[in-house]
């Protein structure tokens, strides 16, 4: 009679890593036996990466501070405790994620950034990794502060700093466009200032992929005081909703509010639809008068002097961070899973976010 093996998921290689595992459990005791069960799950499920489970870990950061808040988790200032750089470590919940369905958002914001690393307005990507219930992304440190900190603070800024500020902002957005991207949710939350004072553009999760310069799209998403006329109505729209936004900054920038910001949303909305902004068809913003003292390529070489450095000490000097989110104490849990209970939905959660993890081919950056 013939005998036929039957199939089999694990790898070799998964094999190596289930009997390291098993003898770091049996020997050493270094593991809880419910971290062990996680690793064994995340080792054997067809949908995950031994490379991913084994290149970096949350322990190899010493997490310093709180920084930023957000609908899935936490951004900190952390060390990298060997190379000693400091970088911006966000860090999401599997489990908020995948209740809220935006694992496609979470993978587009990854596949972005992935793209705009040499940028120099664009915040850069170091590393993304996971574990059986997190998302890290290791990002570029900085610690200027939001424009929005800047301006709660000033209220307005002159027309030269504002102008300044603008040229960047649309140097990054052009450049996401030559991508075919669409970014979606610029306002002054998501642009930080640099140390040096350049401006820095993050957070892409909004971002829409695969838009040419005739392609539309009609996903109603974007922060209500800057959404374009056609958002609120639902209809196609394109990239130029970016080219709105930045007006809708620039006006904040140089008036203290958005141009047709009114606390009631309705009326907000009712403002934005009734008393659209006019811009003549085909015009390259860069030609605008408005943008006339600018050297654009010297801008792009970051030769311009910003009209404005913040005032820093250090790494660890926080103090253009709202104290809201510094005052928080950092959590074990962002390095501990020993005491994580297996459940389905972390099991679910653990094989949700196949390819998620990057790391540069000649190591740490």
């Amino acid at each position: 009679m013939a005998v036929t093996e039957a199939p089999c998921d694990l790898s070799y290689c998964k094999m190596r890593g289930i009997v390291s595992v098993l003898t770091a459990f049996i020997k050493e005791r270094k593991m809880g036996l419910n971290d062990l069960i996680s690793k064994l799950m995340f080792l054997t499920s067809p949908r995950s990466s031994l490379a991913e489970e084994l290149a970096i870990k949350p322990c190899d950061f010493d997490y310093l501070k709180i920084i930023g808040k957000g609908s899935f988790g936490k951004v900190l200032l952390a060390r990298h405790r060997d190379s000693n750089e400091y970088y911006a470590v966000k860090v999401l919940q599997k489990k908020i994620i995948l209740k809220k369905k935006e694992q496609k958002h979470i993978m587009a914001e990854r596949s972005v950034l992935m793209k705009n690393i040499k940028h120099p307005f664009l915040v850069g990507l170091h590393y993304s990794f996971q574990t059986t219930d997190k998302l890290y992304f290791v990002l570029d440190y900085v610690n200027g502060g939001e424009l929005f900190y800047h301006l709660q603070r000033e209220r307005v800024f002159l027309e030269p700093r504002a102008r300044f500020y603008a040229a960047e902002i649309a140097s990054a957005l052009g450049y996401l466009h030559s991508l075919h991207i669409v970014y979606r949710d610029l306002k002054p939350e998501n642009i930080l200032l640099a140390s040096t004072g350049h401006i820095v553009l993050t957070d892409f999760g909004l971002c829409k992929e695969g838009l040419t310069p005739t392609g539309t799209t009609s996903t109603f998403c974007g922060t209500p005081e800057y959404l374009a006329p056609e958002v609120l109505q639902k209809q196609a729209y394109d990239r130029t909703v970016d080219w709105w936004c930045l007006g809708s900054v620039l006006y904040e920038m140089l008036y203290g509010l958005p141009p047709f910001y009114s606390r009631n949303t309705a009326e907000m909305y009712s403002n934005i639809l009734n008393k659209p902004l006019i811009l003549k068809p085909n015009m390259e913003l860069k030609c605008h008068n408005f943008f006339s003292p600018i050297n654009w390529d010297d801008l792009m070489a970051r030769k311009i002097t910003p009209p404005y450095i913040p005032s820093v000490s250090g790494p660890t000097d926080l103090r253009h961070f709202d104290p809201e989110f510094t005052h928080l104490p950092v959590t074990s849990s962002l390095c501990n899973t020993d005491g994580l209970m297996v459940t389905s939905s972390i099991k679910e959660a653990a094989g949700a976010f196949p390819g998620f993890s990057y790391g540069p081919a000649d190591g740490f950056m």
